[in-house]
């Protein structure tokens, strides 16, 4: 039989490193999360190879002495824990592995100077074995740098990708702790070459768009919510970008909790509960959430690398991102992500073009440019007539007639003036319509293109979420026939647990049996829902988000199928006073300036673009 043994040192850190340093990226969290720890208000790093040669990491902390220097290499050793108290902590790091894990898998070379001291220490350290140490000269702070991850662990090092994708993982390290200390300064460079620079002391949403996207600054809405006991409060802060500023991946959705970066499944499912009725399917919002939570409230110390976190009661916390990121939206949601399509505008530009009577040909070649750069669709026919039927001498000879088998599809009335000024009416007054789809209104800064359908299916979904608030949305209607669904014993437990708050929604469920529920009643507004899917679909909610249910937002879903089907259609004709209606109610309705799914109901050319598109600037 084989005999049980106590592990040498050097294997039980390269068994610790395989936990904590898996990539140059994993490394880098910790030595910057050191730094940080330590004081520092900048922090400069510089990678070699995407960090499979090199990483540096330089800042002006506190520093160590010979000795703590010493210590800081042995296992479980932390000056982040001044006492047992481990569920209190309150730095990022603190399981005292970072530093021997490292240099157990890499060559490790530390410079430290503590404030006082007339010169600094060096000490290296070779895949675990001190190599090297005495006096050194620099400023006060910490130096590390750590070459040749794996080297002599081929089979580690045959797993990590390439200088590209492990460049990334890097960047991405980086972008998360400079945007959870704004306070904090930070360079970063890869190769020699800059990457980042953020200076010390910006707030939350400057910080944000500099390391996500410069415009995500005028395309998003500050967040600061406090809820909670007072005794315990939870704040929420950071940017949320419009829903009509959205990606195709999550990659873009950072979320903090007590200044820690973290990934965690019930907080990326709280922000798309969210986000339910405001954006498809698959597209994602872009935002920084910062949760300042108490430290008995939170488990931190649930994964090695700290990214998962464990909440004592999850459902509030879910709660109050949920209503939260609400409240928030709804204070900027008229606007609509204002971003210009470069396509489109190109197809607008004629520059160096002389001044032409285009022939039939020719414009309906122009004009197919110009709307398809804008996305819209212009009627086929099956030949291009001559546009012009007659045109002699010059353009101001006589009025020219239009073929009417190619009739614009636009028109427009005498507009009405609205009263008042642009403040209390930015989208201003409409003067037409085209292709019974867009309306197009004069504003005091511009012009105003509205999509009537998008924009009245978010009117509609608003008006029928006021009502049920004000009636009821989510009363009971009691089924004539109790109905008996069949699931899994896991689920029937979940479903039981949470029958009480269903019940709060309108839906009445009992046990039936160790494999059965038996459903009673269903919400109004879900009277057509099939009970079974529904049950099946809030134990699977239930089982991956806790007791966070989402039914109030599968509530949502079914109101925004409502309002599609009652909306104005595309392609019917509103005159100018149904037009400005619809304008005036989208001001006052909260999240106008997107659809059900996430796009924008109204875009906006300033005047000074559409100067510029006839050359007078």
């Amino acid at each position: 039989m084989p005999q049980i043994r106590r592990l040498p040192e050097n294997l039980v850190n390269r068994i610790a490193a395989g936990e904590v340093v898996e990539r140059p990226a994993a490394a880098l969290k910790e030595l910057v999360e050191n730094a940080i720890d330590a004081g520092a208000t900048r922090v400069d790093i510089a990678l070699k190879l995407g960090g499979l040669d090199g990483i540096e990491v330089t800042d002006d902390g506190c520093g160590m002495t010979a000795d703590e220097m010493a210590l800081a290499l042995e296992r479980h050793a932390t000056s982040k824990l001044p006492d047992e108290a481990i569920e209190q902590v309150t730095t990022l790091g603190f399981r005292g592995e970072a530093l021997p894990s490292i240099a157990s898998v890499a060559r490790l070379s530390i410079e430290s100077r503590p404030r006082g001291a007339d010169e600094g220490w060096r000490r290296v350290v070779d895949h675990g074995r001190v190599v090297e140490e005495g006096p050194a000269a620099l400023p006060v702070g910490t130096r590390i740098r750590v070459d040749h991850v794996f080297a002599n662990v081929p089979a580690r090092r045959k797993f990590l990708r390439t200088p590209r994708s492990e460049y990334a993982a890097c960047h991405d390290v980086v972008r998360r702790l400079a945007m959870a200390r704004p306070d904090v300064g930070f360079s970063f460079s890869n190769d020699g070459r800059r990457i980042v620079q953020v200076q010390p002391g910006e707030d939350v949403a400057t910080r944000v768009s500099r390391l996500v996207a410069r415009e995500l600054a005028d395309n998003a809405v500050e967040v600061d919510v406090l809820r909670g006991p007072a005794e315990a409060p939870i704040r929420m802060t950071g940017i949320a970008g419009l829903p009509t500023y959205n990606r195709g991946v999550a990659d873009h959705q950072y979320l903090f909790v007590n200044g820690r970066p973290v990934k965690d499944r019930l907080l990326t499912g709280a922000v798309r509960g969210a986000y339910s009725d405001m954006l498809a399917r698959d597209r994602h919002a872009v935002l920084a959430l910062f949760l300042d939570v108490p430290p008995e409230e939170v488990d931190v110390n649930v994964h090695p690398a700290k990214t998962e976190v464990r909440f004592r009661d999850p459902a509030m916390v879910r709660g109050i991102i949920v209503s939260g990121l609400r409240d928030a939206l709804a204070s900027g949601d008229k606007r609509s992500a204002q971003t210009p399509d470069a396509g489109a505008m190109g197809a607008w530009m004629r520059e160096g073009d002389a001044p032409r009577v285009p022939d039939g040909e020719n414009l309906a070649r122009d004009n197919r440019s110009v709307f398809a750069g804008l996305g819209w669709q212009q009627r086929e026919r099956p030949q291009t007539p001559p546009v012009y039927r007659e045109m002699e001498g010059s353009i101001l000879s006589g009025p020219a007639t239009l073929d009417p088998g190619f009739a614009p599809q636009a028109r427009a009335e005498e507009a009405l003036e609205q009263p008042g000024d642009a403040e209390h009416f930015p989208l201003g007054a409409a003067r037409g319509q085209i292709a019974q789809t867009y309306i197009v209104a004069e504003a005091a800064d511009g012009l105003v293109i509205v999509d009537q359908h998008a924009a009245h299916e978010r009117l509609t979904l608003e008006r029928l979420k006021s009502a049920g608030a004000e009636e009821g949305i989510t009363r009971s209607q009691a089924l004539l026939l109790p109905e008996v669904v069949e699931m899994e014993e896991a689920d029937c437990d979940r479903i039981e647990e949470a029958a009480e708050k269903l019940g709060t929604f309108g839906l009445s469920v009992e046990r039936f049996g160790p494999d059965a529920m038996l459903v009673r009643a269903m919400p109004a507004a879900l009277k057509r829902a099939d009970p079974g899917k529904l049950l099946q679909d809030i134990a699977d909610d239930i089982a991956r988000n806790g007791d966070a249910l989402l039914l109030g937002e599968k509530l949502d879903l079914v109101l925004a199928t409502m309002a599609c089907h009652g909306s104005v259609r595309a392609g019917r004709t509103l005159s100018v006073a149904e037009m400005n209606a619809l304008l005036r109610e989208m001001e006052r309705t909260p999240r106008s300036g997107q659809c059900n799914h996430g796009r924008p109901t109204w875009v906006k050319l300033s005047m000074d673009d559409v100067e510029k598109l006839f050359g007078r600037h």
